[in-house]
């Protein structure tokens, strides 16, 4: 008995040996079959170049010498720089050419088109990192564009504002002279004199009033402004300019509304907004300003019955020197700034603005700013 279990357990243990060494045998022969034959191929992409581009923040591509993109960043992709393996950008390929030719670094500008997305504006850096591969490195530099082409035209527009009032007053001043024996010309003439001069004392006083405000950061000590002496204040400095077209000026504030802001600055700005709504208002309407408390906000709205705005116009109001209507701004005496302050001081408090128009409707813009609330001890002092 204990010899037939002997001699099981032998068997059992010669065929799991026997097992064991063919599929040994079967292994090492697959992975034989599985190496290849030729050399092993030699990736044109500098070692570590994938790890590097994993990393990095902006876009970077690498392309090899049939333009063909090996490697690419997410912001490339992101971007629109690449798409599938080829560079979107054929003013970027051809800087990439000039550098595979002649080895030289080199740096460019050009806009991407994108489809159904805006264009970006970037700067490109092309430089060759083997005999094969070129590296490309871009930045968006849109925002940059943009603020560079808006002070270019300011400064363009500050020359042309400020050329006109003053080519009117020495022509003016001309006249004068020429007019020396006729009185009623010369009082004709001082008059638009006047004019003008006040046309560009405002003009000018809104330019620095905009500088102060684009120099400054958020307030970090704010003024506790009575809305509603801020509001009587804004509609009396318009109210002989209402009562002379015969608009209807009313004020309806909800009492013991108190905001945090710069008084000077948030004043400005509803000042403006009034002003604006009885300038382009048509005469014998109304012009109403409202301040109520809406959750941790004040909201001061100002609504008129004039000409309106266009919705195609709506987004370009508050950029500098705009005008929906230049004939009328400058009939008007408007210098394209004041709507820009506004925008300037809603950001610089902390608070934002809105604004609804139709053509031939009228208009209503909102000042949005953080309230007050009182505590205890301002409540009983």
């Amino acid at each position: 008995m204990e010899l037939s279990t002997e001699l099981v357990i032998t068997a059992f243990l010669g065929a799991l040996v026997g097992a064991v060494i063919t599929y040994v045998w079967r292994l090492s022969e697959r992975r034989l079959q599985e190496v290849p034959s030729g050399p092993t191929p030699v990736s044109p992409v500098p070692p570590g170049a994938e790890a590097v581009l994993s990393v990095l923040s902006s876009s970077a591509v690498l392309l090899d010498d049939a333009d063909v993109v090996l490697q690419a960043s997410a912001p490339a992709y992101a971007l629109g720089l690449v798409r599938e393996d080829e560079l979107t950008s054929e003013a970027l390929l051809q800087l990439v050419r000039q550098v595979r030719r002649d080895g030289q670094v080199r740096e460019g500008e050009t806009t991407l088109h994108r489809r159904g997305r805006a264009p970006v504006h970037v700067h490109a850096r092309v430089a060759p990192l083997t005999r094969q591969v070129v590296l490309v490195l871009v930045q968006d530099r849109t925002h940059e564009h943009r603020v560079e082409t808006i002070r270019r035209d300011f400064v363009a527009n500050v020359s042309h504002e400020l050329k006109t009032p003053i080519g009117a007053i020495s022509l003016l001043a001309e006249a004068v002279g020429e007019a020396k024996d006729d009185p009623e010309a010369v009082v004709r003439f001082a008059g638009r004199m006047q004019d003008e001069g006040r046309r560009l004392t405002r003009l000018v006083q809104q330019i620095i009033d905009l500088s102060r405000l684009q120099a400054d950061v958020l307030n970090d000590t704010p003024d506790v402004v009575a809305v509603g002496d801020l509001v009587a204040e804004a509609c009396e400095h318009s109210q002989t300019d209402a009562e002379a077209k015969g608009i209807e000026l009313v004020r309806a504030c909800e009492p013991g509304l108190f905001l945090r802001g710069d008084r000077s600055q948030v004043h400005a700005a509803v000042s403006n907004l009034v002003e604006n709504a009885v300038t382009y208002s048509e005469p014998g309407t109304r012009v109403s300003v409202t301040a109520e408390a809406y959750g941790d906000d004040v909201r001061i709205t100002v609504t008129d019955r004039g000409i309106g705005i266009p919705e195609g116009e709506l987004d370009r109001i508050f950029e500098r020197f705009y005008r929906v209507d230049p004939a009328r701004h400058r009939s008007t005496g408007g210098t394209g700034l004041g709507l820009s302050i506004v925008k300037h001081v809603a950001a610089s408090n902390g608070g934002s603005v809105e604004v609804w128009s139709k053509p031939d409707e009228g208009s209503s813009f909102t000042l949005v700013l953080p309230a007050h609330v009182p505590d205890n001890e301002e409540e009983h002092a």
